[in-house]
This record gives structure tokens, C-alpha cells and sequence, in this order.
């Protein structure tokens, strides 16, 4: 099956970060980052298929969610990309998760040029999700 997109780069670098394809080192921050939730720590076969899912989805839909990195550091503190979401994939939605360590860095912050090219090509915004503490997630 071809994907309806084009396949999006799974390499791209800001002056801060790095988005880079899963790797088998990942397992053990996603894990920690899923336990941040606070719904407890999700088994390592879990977080296996978590992975090996994303590897599969841009063959599949041209589409997924990347590892972030911090480019000086080098660690991995959350994720980015385009998932289908609630909708199809025609209409595929904007994904991220931080490590709160990484929260008010402006990481998040420093796609405002993107939104405003998003909204140039038409999009608009849909709606935002916050949890019961009024944190955006």
C-alpha cells in the first residue's frame, strides 16, 4: 500500500534540537516518560511495540512521531510528529510530549513560525488539550 503523503524526513535539526529516527536506546526515556503520566511504568514489551510501530508508520502513512533530542546535551526529552489522531489521515494532527524537566524551555514555544506558515497554507486550529491542572498537553 502507498502512503497517501509523500514520506516526511525523519532527520530534521533545529538550533536546539534533533529529530531522529526510534532507536533501540530509546526504550528505557520513552518508558520514563510514559511513567510521568503517572498511570505507572508501562512494561518494556510495551514500550517495544510503541516503538516498533513508529519505525513501521512512515511506510505505512508517510507519517509518525519523531524522538526529540537536545542537540548540545544529547538526551532524549520527549517526542514530535504528525499522527492520524481522531480524525484520518487526511486530516492528520500535531503530536508532541515533553519530559516536564523540559517543559518552559520554549522548545514548544519556538514553532510559532510554523504555526504561522500552517495558517498561511489554510489550517486552523482545532482545538488544544489541557489536563485538570490547565498544563496544554
Amino acid at each position: 500500500m502507498m502512503p497517501p503523503y509523500r514520506k516526511m524526513s525523519l532527520h530534521l535539526e533545529t538550533e536546539r534540537l534533533t529529530l531522529r529516527p526510534w532507536a533501540e536506546q530509546d526504550a528505557d526515556r520513552l518508558r520514563a516518560l510514559h511513567a510521568e503520566r503517572g498511570t505507572g511504568m508501562p512494561t518494556a514489551e510495551h514500550i517495544r511495540t510503541v516503538i516498533a510501530k513508529q519505525l513501521a508508520a512512515p511506510a505505512e502513512t508517510g507519517i509518525s512521531l519523531l524522538p526529540v533530542q537536545r542537540r548540545r546535551e544529547g538526551d532524549f526529552i520527549g517526542y514530535c510528529g504528525l499522527i492520524v489522531g481522531r480524525a484520518t489521515l487526511d486530516e492528520p494532527e500535531i503530536a508532541y510530549e515533553l519530559f516536564r524537566h523540559a517543559h518552559g524551555r520554549g522548545y514548544a514555544a519556538g514553532n510559532a513560525p510554523s504555526l504561522r506558515v500552517l495558517e498561511k497554507l489554510g489550517f486552523t486550529r482545532h482545538h488544544i488539550s489541557t489536563e485538570p491542572s490547565g498544563e496544554v498537553v
